[in-house]
This record gives structure tokens, C-alpha cells and sequence, in this order.
């Protein structure tokens, strides 16, 4: 076993962004940054470092195939670290959640326990595994939001809704992708079930959903967001119509569909962040 094994198996860029998108919410609902937002970004932090590193202690067995230079198959991180690695991680996550409030604490439990269930389970079944990602994503923005109440919970609403039918519709993006290899490993997604076009459009479909959440907060920023956000919604409504012209597994690769995907969503996130310093 490694410090470098431990701390690779975290995902640290994966995790440090998700801790920054609950600062922004919080700054989205407030108008203003505490040094509570501290406890934020650090809950998130580590919450999200545990789901990666139970997240590869279940996928060990396809890892030492698809994935050996990860840290459990490369030998790094033995299997028992790394179950007690996540739940120390998982443990210290909610530890320093305590000071928040129950809004917090209740979804940092919630998220804890439905990342586990997702990495045992969930991930393996249709759709549902792409709904828990999804929700996962939104909830960054729900989790910061209830720093300030029921009333930042309200006001960072649509902000969730965005981000989780944007992921939704990547998520759905990567599986059709995916498909060929997730064939193999015998697993039931979307695409092995229902066609890749057709789980083109249904990203395509949630992509459109998340552009109409995405003019919610024109009402109180004003033509200064809706000019940056609509360029978000290109870039997202672009990649989901380049996923539809695909018909094969490699044709959906070589579009970068996923890649414009995750691209759209980086940059709502910059739009959220300057609507809410500035407007």
C-alpha cells in the first residue's frame, strides 16, 4: 500500500470540484460567502472521496481487466484499505458536518448512503444508476443552498434540476459509448436494452428539460445570465443532437458528444458563479 495509491483512489480534482460547486450554490442562495462555506466544501470533499474509492472497491474485478493501473489492481491499495479507507472518509465527512444545520446533515447521510448503494447495486442496473449520478450531481447545489435554510434550498432549486438533467443525458451519452464493452461484462444499461439512438434521444430529451429549467433564474439576474447560459444551452443541445446522428458505439466516441457534454456543464457552473458575484 501507497500515499500515492490512497490519495489517487479519491479522485482529488473529481472531489475538490464538487466541494467548490456547494460554495457556489451557497453563494447562488446568499449573495455573499461565510467561513461556515468551509465545512462545506471539506463535507463534500470527503463524502465524494469515499464514494470513488467503494466505488473501485466494487469494480475491482472488471478493473483488473478494463482498468489495471488503478490503485486495487496495480497493487497499491489492498481491497481491505480500501473498504476502510471509505468508510473513515465516509465517517469524517458527516463528523464535520455536524456544526451545518439538519437540512445538511440530512442530505450528507443520505448522499453517503445512496453513493454505497449506488457502487453495490445500483450502478448496475438500467436507468437507475444514471438517476443516482444524476441526483448526486444536482445535489452539490441543494447540499450548499441548505446552508442558509429552507429558503436557499428553494432558491438553488432550478440550479439542481439544470445540473441533473445535464447529467442525466451525458451519463446516457457514455453508456451508448460504453455499450460494446458493458456487453461483455454483462451489464444491463440503457443502450444494451433500447438501442443507442434511442438513448441518444432520451439525452437529447433531458437536455432540452435542463434548458428550460435554465431560464428560471433570467427572472432575478436579468439579460446578463441569459446571454451567458444560452451559450451553455448550445453547446449542450449540440453535443445531444451530435449523439442522435450516431448510430455506432465508435461513431458516438469519435463525435466528442460526452466530451461537449462535460464541457456545457463546466461552463454553467463559471456562469452561475460570475451571475451570482456580479448580477
Amino acid at each position: 500500500m501507497t500515499i500515492a495509491g490512497l490519495f489517487w483512489i479519491t479522485r482529488p480534482a473529481n472531489a475538490a470540484a464538487a466541494g467548490l460547486a456547494a460554495i457556489v450554490a451557497y453563494l447562488i442562495a446568499t449573495g455573499t460567502l461565510v467561513p461556515a462555506v468551509a465545512l462545506l466544501f471539506f463535507v463534500v470533499l470527503l463524502i465524494t472521496a469515499a464514494g470513488n474509492v467503494i466505488n473501485d472497491y466494487f469494480d475491482i474485478e472488471i478493473d483488473r481487466v478494463n482498468r489495471p493501473d488503478r490503485p486495487i489492481p496495480s497493487g497499491e491499495v489492498t481491497p481491505r484499505a480500501a473498504r476502510a479507507y471509505a468508510a473513515t472518509l465516509f465517517l469524517a465527512g458527516i463528523l464535520v458536518c455536524i456544526p451545518t444545520n439538519l437540512f445538511c446533515i440530512a442530505i450528507a447521510v443520505f448522499n453517503a448512503l445512496l453513493l454505497i448503494a449506488y457502487a453495490a447495486r445500483l450502478k448496475r442496473l438500467p436507468l437507475i444508476g444514471n438517476l443516482a449520478v444524476s441526483y448526486l450531481a444536482g445535489s452539490m447545489f441543494l447540499f450548499g443552498g441548505a446552508l442558509s435554510g429552507t429558503e436557499g434550498i428553494i432558491h438553488v432549486l432550478p440550479f439542481a434540476v439544470m445540473t441533473f438533467f445535464a447529467m442525466l443525458a451525458r451519463e446516457l451519452v457514455k453508456d451508448a459509448e460504453d455499450v460494446e464493452g458493458d456487453q461483455i461484462s454483462g451489464a444491463v444499461t440503457v443502450p444494451i436494452r433500447y438501442g443507442i439512438r434511442t438513448t441518444a434521444a432520451l439525452a437529447l430529451v433531458c437536455a432540452i428539460l435542463g434548458t428550460f429549467a435554465s431560464f428560471i433564474p433570467f427572472t432575478w439576474w436579468g439579460i446578463g445570465y441569459l446571454g451567458g447560459i444560452l451559450v451553455v444551452d448550445a453547446i449542450l443541445l449540440f453535443a445531444c443532437v451530435k449523439a442522435v446522428r450516431c448510430q455506432t458505439a465508435v461513431a458516438l466516441k469519435s463525435s466528442g458528444a460526452s466530451m461537449l457534454l462535460k464541457l456545457g456543464m463546466f461552463a454553467s457552473l463559471i456562469i452561475f458563479t460570475l451571475s451570482a458575484l456580479f448580477l
